[in-house]
């Protein structure tokens, strides 16, 4: 197995799909200039939109949308495999998906993601989202293999649950990947904490690109794109949230030997959870 360079591409992606598209082109292009053969790109790539009429009015199905087609042709015209981290897509009966889609270096589609975990959460200072009342959440977990090295496919809120790592590192990953639009509070608090953890738990790269900035909608998202090796260092990070490119150099074998030197993995236990409040339990002898 040999190593790679991958990249992770920092955007502060507005409410117009062309307009990102130019952006992620221009970005691309210069990771691969820089000798990167693995791509990936943030979260809602293609338009970040608070307004959902407006958003559903705007998007498309999987084969026909625009952000879509041009990552497809990127992977193709820069010979990597490009990881479009989501973009919007229409699902049908007034919802959307929120997919990730994974290119071959000839362009072609290899495997797609549903975001399964969707944020519904009432932060402080006001700040709600309802990410369910939009979007309609994924059932299948992803696996796909990317350079002779097993990729586990997430996104953003998805990071917050490590049975989903869990089950993607015992089949197999050893890169994890979160392509992310944390809010900027979340963010300062717990961003950094939680891509390290899912590297160290599983023993796994984890890369994740990011949104970053005040956008268009009105939102803040955090940036600071990312790579993590499997000891929990990081060894490549955006300074900030303005857009642009991280590189790292990664060997998949660093996990096989991280997971030899501390094998959580193997060691893992079944248990059971027992109630033993007083009220539950017979007295216990002394």
């Amino acid at each position: 197995m040999t190593s790679l360079v991958v990249a992770a591409i920092q955007m502060r992606s507005g409410t117009d799909p062309k307009a990102n598209i130019v952006t992620m082109e221009e970005l691309a292009r210069d990771a691969a200039s820089r000798g990167a053969t693995y791509i990936q790109t943030p979260e809602m790539t293609g338009c970040l939109m608070r307004d959902k009429a407006a958003l559903m009015a705007s998007l498309k199905s999987g084969t026909d949308d625009p952000v879509v087609a041009a990552a497809s042709n990127l992977a193709s015209e820069l010979g990597v495999w490009f990881h479009l981290g989501s973009t919007p897509i229409d699902a049908g009966d007034g919802m959307a998906a929120n997919r990730a889609f994974v290119f071959s270096p000839d362009g072609a589609l290899v495997t797609t993601y549903d975001k399964i975990h969707m944020f519904d959460v009432d932060l402080d200072n006001g700040e709600s989202w309802r990410e369910s009342a939009t979007y309609r959440p994924g059932k299948r977990a992803v696996t796909v293999e990317i350079a002779d090295a097993r990729f586990g496919l997430a996104i953003c809120y998805d990071i917050r649950f490590p049975q989903l790592f869990r089950a993607q590192a015992l089949a197999g990953a050893q890169v994890l990947t979160g392509p992310a639009a944390f809010t900027r509070q979340t963010g300062e608090a717990h961003w950094h904490v939680l891509q390290r953890a899912r590297a160290i738990e599983n023993g796994a790269f984890v890369i994740s690109a990011a949104q970053g900035g005040k956008h268009e909608d009105g939102r803040e998202t955090y940036g600071h794109s990312l790579v993590v090796d499997p000891w929990g260092q990081i060894l490549a990070e955006a300074d900030g949230d303005e857009p642009g490119i991280v590189l790292a150099e990664i060997d998949p074998a660093e996990s096989a030997r991280a997971r030899a030197k501390v094998p959580n993995l193997k060691n893992a236990r079944d248990f059971q959870i027992e109630d033993a409040t007083p009220s539950t339990v017979a007295k216990v002898a002394l």
